[in-house]
């Protein structure tokens, strides 16, 4: 058997053009500055992030109190994590100076032990590692760590790498199995993931071990948080917590290998699942491994989004059960399709089907996208599929949905989160063994990679999600022999392939989702082409609110309407059956979009009358609809957005 795929090296993948591209490029020029003034709490009309400034006070700099969440640390360090990614492929000296002055504090904050978390130090020192449940220690650290990897790999200094070496070392000290060490495990998880990017870059195997650890240990009885609240005198950090916090939303409900359906808190149940996975690559725990495909299962064909959002509810920030995936009070944090894109990686790299790269895709150019505007200064937490302003601004079930983008947020982990990972982007194109090449995600891009010790020169030239026509070329200084996997997109119907000018039976390559080319490669031109006809998509009729209605879907991407292109009481449109669509690329519209454009019906109000209940039917009126990309709703301005429309038979 071929070994498992792994994610390239970001240095290695230069994007050139096209809509990753140009998020790629709005995260290094504008987010990235925009979220550091944030983080000192230099943008007006904002609540304060305090972030920097708890460092600070927890260094001996300043003078005050710790102020923020509970887990402000880790928003410095997802922006050290997105800055690392950028100098990966950027060389920046300022930007790299400004990082090097973080790190220098980080370092200074941290205690002679190794203990390193601003809210514990300056707050509460007495507490630490006495609320696992509600306080994110673990969660920081594995922030953190995975910022010290990222910066490692970027600029080859060790500073931050050997503090965060020393902070998971005294970690390793406190927990395991051993019988004088705790037997808790993160409340928010995220650690796991951390600790084998830092086996990977280590060679220490106690961490790879204490991933396992953490993943092992959740769901066994007695339950430890119960454990710790009574042992801390029944103090809660949120006001009756833990009275009101069920075991599942921690994913503790029982023992990972015995979860059958995605369950609680969605962004911590997909970090876990995303652990899960890593674990079970660097181990070959193959019960992990059919754990992990159960749970993914779940997520993705009974709870998810057509815009690949998870999490329906915002009581717990949660999964709720199967098929319960309401629109205009969907939860669907942008952290939860960020994670959902992790996890899709890391199961392709157990398993190499086009299933997970697809997932992948929608999760990114729909869920994840929409969470900032086009300027970069502006976010979603919560990515509702329906939205009426009103609505949201008077009815307390509806608060938690925003109508507008906002400049920042109190509890800020979205926003950073998302620029991590599109500072990243790259290495999520493509993934690789020593004898495959897979091609997961289309974007214009010129890359390098090494195979049998010859370097490989892969270059796509693509306006890609709007355009159908992938080109790519392949460049050896003598011929290499690997294999060359191209993914068949699940929602692509009709696809065709040439090599070097000779069209290439599809049905006879494709496995899994992918066409496979095994040959030796010096000189060679690919042309790619898939389908995107604009497509009307049905949900299942299980999920209740979606009967009789109908999306629209052209390549990856979801479309939505707006009230700006077609008026008011969006929910009064229907679609019917023969409707002809027409895609059209406008250059000039939210960064250079395709639109989608066709006529539909609405139901007339004037031939109703001022009645509010009449056996009067009311008539429908032909009117012209244009529907965009879901990502870029709310960027003209603001009002009702509709992704569902009715059906008209």
């Amino acid at each position: 058997m071929k070994k498992h795929l792994k994610k390239v090296d970001l240095k290695n993948v230069k994007l050139n053009a096209g809509l990753l591209a140009q998020k790629n490029k709005l995260v290094r020029k504008e987010v990235i500055p925009y979220q550091w003034q944030a983080l000192n709490d230099e943008l007006p009309d904002t609540e304060p992030s305090h972030a920097v400034e708890n460092f600070k006070i927890a260094a001996g700099r300043s003078e005050g109190e710790f102020q923020g969440m509970v887990f402000q640390d880790s928003d410095v360090a997802k922006w050290l994590e997105a800055v690392a990614y950028q100098l990966t492929v950027n060389s920046d000296p300022e930007l790299e100076k400004r990082a090097d002055e973080v790190i220098d504090l980080i370092g200074e904050a941290q205690q002679e032990d190794g203990y390193l978390n601003t809210y514990f130090i300056v707050k509460e020192p007495e507490m630490k590692w006495k609320n696992l449940a509600e306080c994110h220690e673990l969660y920081c650290a594995g922030h953190l760590i995975e910022a010290a990897v990222a910066y490692y790999k970027a600029t080859g200094k060790d500073k931050f790498l050997n503090i965060m070496q020393k902070n998971a070392d005294l970690i390793e000290s406190k927990f395991g199995p051993e019988a004088d060490k705790l037997k808790g495990y993160p409340g928010h998880q995220e650690i796991e993931l951390a600790l084998i990017k830092l086996y990977e870059v280590s060679g220490k195997e106690k961490y790879r071990d204490l991933a396992k650890f953490f993943i092992d240990q959740r769901g066994k009885d007695p339950f430890y948080f119960d454990q710790e609240w009574e042992e801390r005198g029944k103090i809660d950090h949120w006001d009756d917590f833990h009275q009101n916090v069920k075991r599942d939303y921690y994913q503790a409900h029982a023992p990972v290998r015995e979860q059958k359906a995605a369950a609680g808190h969605a962004v911590r149940a997909l970090y876990m699942y995303s652990g899960m996975a890593d674990v079970a690559r660097v181990t070959g725990d193959q019960s992990l491994i059919g754990a992990c495909k159960q749970l993914w299962d779940n997520t993705t064909s009974k709870q998810i989004y057509i815009t690949g959002g998870t999490g329906s509810s915002v009581q717990g920030e949660s999964f709720t059960f199967d098929y319960d995936l309401p629109n205009d009070t969907a939860y669907t944090e942008t952290c939860a399709a960020v994670a959902l894109v992790f996890f899709a990686q890391r199961m392709l790299h157990l398993e190499k089907k086009g299933e997970y790269a697809d997932i992948m895709e929608k999760a990114l150019y729909n869920g994840a996208l929409s969470g900032m505007s086009q300027n970069g200064k502006r976010f979603f937490y919560v990515n509702p599929l329906e939205v009426q302003p009103e609505v949201c601004e008077q009815r307390e079930d509806h608060k938690h949905v925003k109508p507008t983008r906002q400049k920042w947020f109190g509890c800020a982990c979205c926003p950073p989160n998302l620029a991590r990972l599109l500072a990243s982007i790259g290495s999520y194109i493509y993934s690789q063994n020593e004898e495959q090449l897979f091609v997961n995600l289309y974007a214009d891009n010129q890359s390098e990679f090494e195979f049998k010790g010859q370097n490989v020169e892969v270059s796509q030239k693509t306006n890609y999600p709007w355009d159908e026509e992938i080109e790519i070329k392949l460049k050896a200084e003598k011929e290499v022999e690997f294999e060359l996997a191209l993914r068949i997109p699940g929602w692509c119907r009709k696809a065709a392939l040439q090599l070097n000018g000779k069209n290439i039976d599809l049905t006879e390559i494709i496995e899994a989702g992918y066409a496979k080319i095994k040959r030796k490669w010096q000189k060679d031109r690919i042309k790619l082409i898939l389908k995107m006809p604009v497509e009307k998509i049905y949900a299942n009729p299980e999920v209740r609110e979606d009967i009789g209605k109908v999306s629209l879907q052209r390549g990856p991407i979801v479309y939505a309407l707006e009230e700006i292109d077609n008026g008011k009481n969006l929910p009064a449109v229907y679609l019917a059956d023969d409707a002809e669509l027409k895609a059209e690329y406008k250059e000039d519209l939210l960064g250079g979009v395709t639109v989608v454009k066709g006529s539909a019906y609405k139901l007339d109000k004037d031939s109703f009358g001022s009645s509010l209940y009449s056996t009067q039917k009311p008539e429908f009126k032909q009117i012209e609809i244009q529907a965009v990309p879901y990502y870029t709703w709310d960027n003209r301005e603001s009002g009702e957005m509709l992704v569902w429309l009715n059906r008209k038979i």
